[in-house]
């Protein structure tokens, strides 16, 4: 398995990070004055818009035979890859290195930088019409997912990446880290049998966590695979478009995940650059070496000396056009067994 050396991947980073684009609220307004300087390397296009009117765009560049197909944001507050994607396109649109050059003579990639830009916009999880455009694959009542479905059938590709952000309550099972990244190869129906697209789309996770377990050792997971009638993944899976989900999670102290999305880019760029070299996709066991996802983090716990705890998450939302992260009390049951990503400890509850 040919795994891109970590130097390479770093220098690229480095060179092609996107400096506009920081913190997690990223919006159609962020992005929009970046499409200048990528508009001679893609097509861009203006497929469809949003439930209240705003612009939905692909991306699109490649010349080769293997069709790849990802999207970002259908999850408005998920947008670790979205940032990734425009690292990824400053790369290309440099064409600066042998890898990147591969993946353009051996793909053509489409992209949808940001598929819900309403939940973008209000910095939700769901459209504006509180739709879970991940749970909206079969029934298809909002816009979002009916453009979506239109572009996989117009565009047919081999592949799809289904860009998400996680929760700070992950970590991977058997350790005390993050859950950093975590993969998943949907299942296509209840038993979750082993089918030729499903050992497919392990083959490219497999050469994904390869590449991640030479720089974050022991901080990359498998999300679950139960399976979801109404999900995304698992209906494009059911249809035959092999779908790889990449769930960006937390890095220690990185709560802008920052790191996080460099090791994002890192990961859907060791997986094109996978597809593009690969005459097989055959090779899978690998896959369910991957720990599980587990539950075990909170972001902060305050211990007393008389023996209590309690437990706090951080809750993002907008407060007069700013994302403001608040702590939110869990219940005190909620907090047995778990770990902070920040501890403190007091005398007693009066300090």
């Amino acid at each position: 398995m040919n795994i891109i050396s970590p130097e390479i991947l770093q220098e690229l980073y480095k060179n092609q990070k996107e400096e506009k684009l920081f913190g997690k609220w990223i919006t159609l307004e962020h992005i929009l004055p970046l499409f200048k300087k990528h508009k001679d390397a893609f097509s861009i296009h203006k497929i469809g818009v949003s439930e209240e009117g705003r612009a939905i765009f692909t991306f699109k560049i490649g010349s080769g035979k293997k069709k790849v197909l990802l999207w970002s944001q259908m999850h408005g507050n998920e947008s670790t890859g979205t940032r990734a994607l425009f690292d990824l396109f400053n790369c290309f649109t440099a064409y600066n290195s042998d890898e990147i050059k591969t993946i353009l003579e051996e793909c053509t990639l489409l992209f949808i930088p940001i598929l819900n830009p309403d939940g973008a916009q209000n910095y939700t999880r769901v459209n504006a019409n509180k739709v879970d455009l991940n749970r909206d694959a079969v029934d298809r009542v909002a816009k979002e997912s009916i453009l979506l479905r239109k572009v996989l059938e117009d565009f047919h590709p081999s592949f799809c990446f289904n860009l998400h952000d996680q929760r700070t309550i992950f970590n991977v099972e058997g350790t005390q880290n993050p859950a950093t990244i975590s993969f998943l190869a949907p299942s296509e129906e209840e038993t979750r049998a082993l089918t030729k697209g499903r050992i497919e789309t392990m083959n490219v996770i497999v050469a994904m966590n390869a590449m991640l377990q030479q720089l974050i050792p022991n901080f990359v997971g498998r999300y679950t695979d139960e399976f979801y009638p109404t999900a995304t993944g698992d209906n494009f899976q059911k249809l035959g478009y092999n779908t790889i989900l990449i769930e960006s999670g937390h890095y220690p102290e990185d709560y802008q995940r920052e790191k996080t999305k460099e090791y994002t880019f890192y990961s859907i760029l060791q997986g094109l650059h996978h597809i593009a070299i690969s005459d097989t996709f055959i090779d899978y066991e690998a896959y369910f070496t991957i720990p599980n996802n587990d539950k075990k983090f909170l972001d902060i716990i305050h211990k007393y000396k008389n023996g209590s705890i309690e437990g706090y998450q951080y809750i993002d939302e907008i407060v007069d056009n700013r994302l403001v992260s608040k702590l939110e009390k869990v219940p005190n049951n909620d907090v047995i067994g778990k770990t902070g990503h920040y501890e403190i400890v007091f005398e007693s509850k009066n300090i």
